[in-house]
């Protein structure tokens, strides 16, 4: 085995004096000291305007002897009873309460593209994690294990930060990775996103997973504000379909709060009709796009689905709710699935494709590998992977693919 020298000019150990004040945040101004505290002085003026405005209302509703608003919403005067009464009431309402009807989905895009921006070591926990949120099915069980994911993000994201920080570079002392004697290529630190003098971890991600972080703690925010009679008579339950529905269906309709939008009587109607009825095909030609990009095993899985749905066509909504909800999950475990499976394997595409064209270039075929994640260093024999397959220098993940969560839900 040839084990390539490692360029390591580049490295901060090696390119130039250290100074060690910046691995402590501190740097060398030359006198534009103002765009050293940009960052603070704006964070600083933002939490400034925001008590501002909180005191504020707080004396403006002392004096007229005003009690504050049950919520901290824009729209006070708009609840459940205002969403099908028009278009305008409904976007109120949406701007109201569209992360207490939609946050669980939110959360899940975010987490999606969490995964899809890292493609690394800490993408497939993302992804571990995803799937075993979604084994749960039912929102009151996902409701119970949510805070326990709440902390596995905080968690995660501390390692992160101490990984992205590494040991000061002024003590001289490189990696045990970076070592004469090892042979780890630099795709593979890249990937396991260790700390590392050449390659640093990129930090950039820690936005993601904060933005991600967020989502979710404001999700298990609802998840306790849904279960208060006051929240639910203002924004609506949030409980789930009685998969044992009553087999009369006139008798369902009859019992339907909700007025019949098929009449079209208003453009909150036709709105409500492009969805409803035309939404189911616009998913199947979500899958057939992402089945149709590229050429691989896990392709194939879309486009068997697609055309077992386009066989069954619009009598798949006829079918009981259990049977419906049944092959939609069964849609949305694959798609994570084949997420996760493909950052999983583009360890391989990134670190060893050398050994797989030589040696297994039927497992490069098969799974469609090839390192176009950015941010990689490409070798020679990673662009002789690429035309082995004929794929464009693209993202290794299928654009469509982190639709399927919010589209399929």
């Amino acid at each position: 085995q040839i084990v390539l020298p490692l360029d390591l000019s580049k490295s901060v150990l090696y390119s130039g004096p250290v100074d060690p004040a910046q691995w402590v945040g501190l740097r060398k101004t030359n006198g534009r000291v103002l765009d050293y505290l940009l960052s603070n002085l704006t964070m600083l003026a933002l939490l400034a305007f925001e008590v501002t405005v909180y005191r504020h209302q707080e004396l403006y509703r002392l004096r007229r002897g005003e009690a504050p608003p049950p919520t901290r919403t824009l729209f006070d005067d708009i609840t459940r009873r205002h969403l099908d009464k028009g278009l305008l009431h409904c976007t109120k309402y949406f701007i109201n309460y569209f992360f207490y009807k939609f946050g669980l989905e939110t959360c899940f895009l975010l987490a999606v593209n969490v995964i899809g921006q890292r493609m690394d070591l800490f993408a497939v926990g993302h992804a571990l994690a995803l799937i075993s949120i979604l084994w749960r099915r039912s929102r009151c069980l996902i409701a119970a294990v949510w805070p326990r994911y709440c902390y596995f993000l905080s968690g995660l994201l501390c390692v992160q930060y101490i990984l992205c920080i590494g040991f000061p570079p002024a003590s001289c002392k490189d990696y045990p990775w970076r070592a004469p004697s090892s042979s780890l290529d630099s795709n593979v630190v890249k990937w396991l996103f260790l700390p590392d003098h050449l390659t640093p971890p990129n930090p950039i991600f820690l936005l993601y997973d904060f933005l991600l972080l967020m989502g979710a703690s404001l999700q298990r925010q609802v998840f306790e504000e849904e279960l208060q009679p006051d929240t639910q008579q203002r924004a609506g339950d949030n409980r789930e379909q009685d998969l044992h529905q009553d087999p009369d269906l006139i008798r369902r309709l009859s019992t339907n709060p909700v007025p019949d939008f098929m009449l079209c009587r208003s453009y909150l109607d036709m709105l409500k009709v492009i969805i409803f009825c035309y939404m189911f095909w616009f998913v199947l030609t979500i899958i057939f796009i992402t089945g149709t990009t590229r050429i691989s095993i896990f392709c194939m899985g879309y486009l068997v689905a697609c055309f077992y749905f386009l066989l069954v066509g619009g009598d798949l909504l006829q079918k009981p709710l259990g049977s419906i909800l049944l092959y939609w999950d069964c849609l949305i475990g694959y798609n994570v699935f084949v997420i996760t499976m493909k950052n999983i394997l583009s360890i391989l595409a990134c670190g060893f494709i050398k050994s797989l064209v030589v040696n297994h270039c039927w497992l490069i075929q098969l799974f469609s590998l090839a390192c176009t994640i950015k941010g990689y260093s490409k070798r020679s024999w990673d662009h002789l992977g690429r035309h082995l397959l004929l794929l464009p220098a693209a993202s290794a993940e299928s654009v469509q693919e982190p639709l399927f969560p919010l589209c399929a839900s």
